[in-house]
């Protein structure tokens, strides 16, 4: 295979799974005549990260709280549009990206703050939004336990003689999932929204 192709499947690989699946290395070694010390440069090569093409370590010794809130900021824009779907997000695309994006990071970084260092590598975004009527956007989850540690929704308002807006907000284990933490409103319109993921 060659060696730009298997760069770009392990940092794929890296990305897709933040890091908890490495490439074994009988991939790396799929010519066997591959010597010994150009197999230890290969390795130690993507465990390093490369500020130009953004790679992240895979390593998860070494992983520190910065990376952690990039790769589950990536993910969190990824997921909020898909949940969106094609119907709803041209509408609010931009105010989404300028107002509730931003506040979405305060929140996934005052929550990191909190976590435990050596628990971080057991971080995970769910996959899937609900779609509906639902209200989940996306939780982040310890792998391990499988308790979320922060929960982002979003849920239709109408108040009374008003038309519809969406409400951003989350809830954190830190407190029970009690506390309604507001991320901030984006105005839809007087006509009833699409259902989410909507196409």
């Amino acid at each position: 295979m060659k060696q730009w192709l298997r760069k770009s499947v392990v940092v794929l690989v890296s990305i897709l799974t933040f890091g908890l699946v490495t490439p074994t290395h009988a991939f790396w070694n799929e010519n066997q005549e591959v010597d010994k010390a150009k197999q230890e440069s290969a390795n130690s090569s993507f465990q390093q990260t490369s500020t130009n093409e953004n790679v992240f370590i895979t390593n998860k010794d070494n992983v520190d709280r910065q990376q952690i809130i990039d790769q589950l900021m990536m993910e969190a824009e990824k997921q909020s549009y898909e949940k969106f779907g094609s119907k709803i997000t041209p509408v609010i695309e931009d105010e989404f990206r300028e107002i509730i994006l931003p506040k979405i990071q305060e929140a996934i970084e005052m929550t990191i703050a909190q976590y435990p260092k050596e628990e971080l590598s057991s971080l995970a975004i769910t996959e899937t939004p609900s779609a509906g009527v639902s209200e989940k956007i996306f939780h982040i989850y310890n792998v391990k336990t499988r308790e979320d540690i922060i929960r982002f929704h979003v849920r239709r308002d109408h108040p009374p003689m008003d038309g519809y807006y969406f409400n951003f907000h989350y809830h954190t284990r830190f407190d029970e999932y009690q506390t309604h933490h507001d991320l901030g409103e984006i105005y839809w319109d007087k006509n009833t929204p699409p259902k989410w993921m909507s196409m």
